[in-house]
């Protein structure tokens, strides 16, 4: 004797777990709320992007932008970088004294900046390690390339994401204060 097709139990496995799928996600409601036209009263929880955005929340993480004024290309970033995807060259040059009769200064000039954003995991361990106050967090997201070569990008393009680093917000009572860490 041939034995019996499993099917039906299958399809009775597949009817509890939609059932309680639903139940998780509606509770009270289960699957009557599934089978209902959703009133346009309660409104959708989603939206229809990219025709309707929101507004990212305050504190979200997007993209790194760079002050280069502030970087002395002291490779803190790059070294404490888990995915080593931030490549920064400099060189050093003269500068003149700061004081008059003072001897002449030698700073590091930053000629490369690079993060790539195909590799970064945005931990922002960058952005916390810089002493300089070189990197922020911008909530920019929409920064996708048709090429993943694109996804380097370099110094001036980072620098653009400066525009749009909201500034400082409190933090909330209660909480922990730490350093402000403003982009002026």
């Amino acid at each position: 004797m041939a034995p019996k097709p499993k099917v039906p139990g299958l399809f009775k496995g597949m009817g509890v777990t939609f059932k309680e799928m639903t139940q998780t996600i509606w509770p009270g409601e289960g699957a009557k709320r599934f089978l209902q036209p959703p009133s346009p009263a309660k409104g959708a929880a989603t939206v229809q992007y990219p025709h309707e955005k929101e507004a990212p929340a305050p504190r979200a993480r997007g993209v790194i932008a760079l002050k280069e004024d502030n970087c002395t290309v002291c490779m803190l970033c790059a070294r404490s970088c888990p995915d080593w995807c931030i490549y920064i060259e400099g060189h050093k040059e003269k500068a003149p004294p700061r004081r008059p009769g003072g001897k002449e200064r030698t700073v590091s000039a930053l000629d490369r900046f690079d993060i790539d954003y195909a590799l970064c995991m945005y931990c922002g361990i960058c952005v916390e390690v810089c002493p300089f106050e070189a990197l922020f967090w911008s909530p920019e997201f929409e920064y996708s390339e048709p090429h993943i070569a694109d996804l380097l990008h370099d110094k001036e393009r980072l620098g653009e994401w400066m525009e749009t680093v909201p500034d400082f917000e409190p933090y909330e009572a209660g909480s922990e204060a730490k350093v402000k860490k403003v982009p002026r």
